[in-house]
């Protein structure tokens, strides 16, 4: 598959069929993230929902010191947090353009929830802040046993604002945990995370091991039908935020759709027949 995805700071390939994988390419600053980086990203998982060549996404980074350090701090001192000179704009009109800002940055880490392609998180080393907003977005995360994480935003004198302290409750059903690690932006390492259900798995022989694990998780997921995984990842997400009711009712409605298609005949067959069965792109 030839490789039109350039964008900045991000390395885009496609190491197996059907299988994409997005590396987060900054390392000499430890992957942190400037404003373009965070637009770029959501551009590319945009692009690859809707890519018919794509079923499973792997995002790693480059380097080995950090998947990301979070937020470019220094970047954003000369911007967004930086404080306005007295009397240069009004406290209202001063909140309403952060609001704005902080609106658009939430949507760019969401496009990563909404993109109805699986996407693995393969987190190493220093993951910190916008690390951990990041991977929650993720469907599945898998850490080296040398990562190191941490909710860091009160650090630099702020709540974490796009997407932690919404997620991380429902991501480990633990909230005394949640709130002891998001109000002392202690750094916790694999062992606890896994603990608690942070990641699902915890890869020892380092980062290139987890990646290749990574890889071979997105290729099996690639191997099913596109139509029952991406209806798998929307209910699960959809389930996640409503009651059970609300939940069986559009899996209802989704599936009376769904089922009508092909791949379920063809997966039952191929089990009868002892083949590997081949889905046709959606």
């Amino acid at each position: 598959m030839s490789n039109d995805y350039n964008y900045d700071y991000f390395n885009i390939t496609f190491p197996a069929q059907y299988v994409a994988q997005v590396e987060i390419n900054r390392p000499e600053k430890l992957n942190a993230f400037i404003e373009i980086m965070w637009l770029n990203l959501s551009k590319i998982f945009s692009r690859l929902s809707t890519d018919p060549n794509v079923r499973a996404i792997v995002l790693t980074a480059a380097g080995d010191r950090a998947f990301t350090a979070g937020l470019d701090v220094k970047a954003a001192s000369q911007g967004t947090l930086s404080a306005p000179t007295s009397g240069a704009i009004d406290a209202a009109r001063k909140a309403t353009a952060l609001r704005a800002h902080i609106l658009e940055f939430q949507a760019c880490l969401t496009t990563l929830e909404k993109c109805s392609k699986p996407i693995i998180a393969i987190l190493h080393g220093i993951s910190f802040g916008l690390a951990i907003d990041m991977s929650l977005c993720c469907d599945v995360r898998i850490a080296t046993s040398d990562v190191k994480f941490s909710v860091k935003e009160v650090d630099i004198g702020l709540a974490a604002d796009v997407g932690t302290l919404s997620r991380l409750p429902k991501a480990v059903g633990n909230f005394s945990w949640v709130k002891e690690v998001a109000l002392s932006a202690r750094i916790f390492g694999a062992e606890e995370a896994i603990r608690v259900g942070f990641v699902s798995r915890v890869i020892p022989a380092g980062k290139a091991a987890a990646v290749e694990e990574g890889l071979k998780l997105a290729k099996l997921i690639a191997s099913k039908s596109p139509v029952a995984v991406q209806g798998t990842k929307e209910l699960l997400n959809y389930s996640r935020d409503r009651p059970v009711e609300d939940g069986l009712r559009y899996t209802a409605v989704w599936n009376s759709a769904m089922l009508q298609t092909k791949d379920v005949a063809d997966a039952i067959l191929s089990g009868l027949e002892k083949r590997v069965p081949r889905f046709e792109k959606l």
